[in-house]
């Protein structure tokens, strides 16, 4: 780490905003490269969360990964790595039993279990429960030569790159207002401890995978609760994973993505869009669909689906939420009682301009506004911007693809960011040592 302009703050090659997954496959990059890299990278992520934490409010007990243990933070890129998942399976001692459960997709928890083993290892790079409040342009002459990132507790960390990946965000309708009786899938297994097991009714708001899994995880914990599932399809649609559909998350699609013409990016997003989004995986499906036939034939039915319609007036009352269902087709309105409301609804991309923040003004945008982004991840701006300022997230995925929020190419996408700033300084150092000579 050298001292930054002015000699008054210390300098990083790069500071990364956030550290979920994205951030953490950089740093592992990052990790491997000083290993044996002759000048190391100074590199240091912040993070406003007290530790490391990925979708723990959906951590459900039985829920599985959709995407292979393969796709993990560094396989693709580095199948060696000692931060590989199978490095991790051995390590805490089920490598054998592991193999024998012959599955590309393990649960849910363990992945998350693995994301804390992989983050504990390169814990030195990390500032936990350190929210950043400010990302300023830092000016030498003209020239946008630093990003500074600004902390809530007044820390200011200095560098010459910046990487944003500050994650998802729920998605609500537009009316919704979460409580303590309205929540969004995210808090769901925060939420439900403190629920009463003779709650008599839930109401779950949604069509895709979690939406789903929410109403099996809760049919199945209140087992005298009746599980309302409100969703505008006619039914679940089943997720596309056949392996051609599924070449749409290879790295190399994401080339081809890339020097497509926005019409066909939109096109191609619109097709494959069952790939992810709204989408449930087919062996849940059924399994709700044995349970609903179950109860038809034992007389007792505590599932209840109610296709083409939507959750209108969601109010709450003294003693629960009186939630009104209507149907899309006939217009038919059915008043429920319930104890909790369920949204799930999905996430949507944090506001792009709010991550950028005093940078915002210095990138150059496409026809709609959007930041145009380089291959690399890098966002293009005008000629002062001479300081790397990277996007990892769902704000990429107008230029890159449906991967940019996904983990399928997190190994791949943390490779080329690392990549793109290792060149960068070697054409500065080479640049600066043409200048002032031997």
């Amino acid at each position: 780490m050298t001292q930054g302009l002015a000699g008054d703050v210390p300098l990083y090659d790069l500071i990364g905003v956030g550290f979920g997954p994205s951030n953490l496959a950089l740093a592992i990059a990052v990790a491997e490269y000083n290993e044996s890299a002759a000048e190391p990278l100074a590199a240091h992520f912040v993070e406003k969360q007290a530790s490391f934490g990925w979708h723990r409010g959906m951590l459900i007990d039985d829920a599985t990964m959709q995407v292979s243990f393969l796709k993990d933070l560094v396989t693709l890129r580095n199948p060696t790595s000692r931060f590989s998942f199978l490095s991790y399976v051995h390590d805490r001692g089920r490598l054998v039993e592991f193999v024998n459960h012959k599955t590309l997709f393990p649960l849910r928890a363990e992945f998350h279990d693995y994301f804390e083993w992989c983050a504990a290892r390169v814990g030195d790079m990390v500032s936990y429960g350190r929210e950043v409040v400010g990302v300023e342009p830092v000016f030498d002459g003209d020239e946008i030569a630093y990003v500074d990132v600004r902390s809530a507790c007044g820390t200011v960390y200095r560098a010459r790159n910046v990487v944003l990946a500050t994650g998802l965000q729920p998605r609500l309708p537009d009316d919704a207002e979460l409580s303590d009786r309205v929540w969004h899938n995210s808090e769901l297994l925060h939420r439900t401890q403190s629920v009463p097991t003779d709650a008599g009714r839930f109401v779950v708001v949604g069509a895709g995978q979690s939406a789903a899994e929410v109403t099996a995880h809760l049919h199945s914990t209140f087992p005298d609760a009746e599980v309302c599932a409100v969703f505008s399809r006619f039914g679940y649609s089943p997720s596309d994973d056949s392996p051609l559909a599924n070449r749409i998350f290879d790295p190399a699609s994401v080339d081809e993505f890339y020097d497509a013409p926005q019409d066909v990016k939109d096109r191609l997003m619109d097709y494959h869009a069952n790939t992810n989004y709204s989408v449930v995986d087919l062996e849940l499906i059924e399994d709700l669909y044995r349970r609903l036939y179950r109860e038809r034939v034992l007389g007792r039915e505590r599932l209840r689906f109610f296709h083409a319609s939507r959750a209108t007036d969601v109010v709450e009352t003294a003693d629960g939420v009186r939630t009104t269902v209507e149907s899309l087709s006939t217009g038919e309105k059915s008043v429920f009682d319930a104890d909790v409301v369920v949204y799930a609804t999905g996430y949507r991309p944090a506001d792009v301009d709010a991550q950028l923040d005093g940078l915002a003004p210095h990138v150059t945008r496409d026809a709609s506004g959007r930041p145009r982004v380089e291959r690399d991840y890098r966002v293009r701006g005008g000629t002062a911007l001479s300081a790397g300022v990277y996007l990892q997230g769902g704000a990429t995925e107008h230029t890159h693809g449906i991967t940019s929020s996904l983990l399928s190419n997190n190994a791949i996408r943390s490779g080329e960011i690392l990549d793109s700033v290792v060149q960068r300084r070697h054409s500065r150092l080479t640049a600066e040592f043409a200048v002032s000579g031997p």
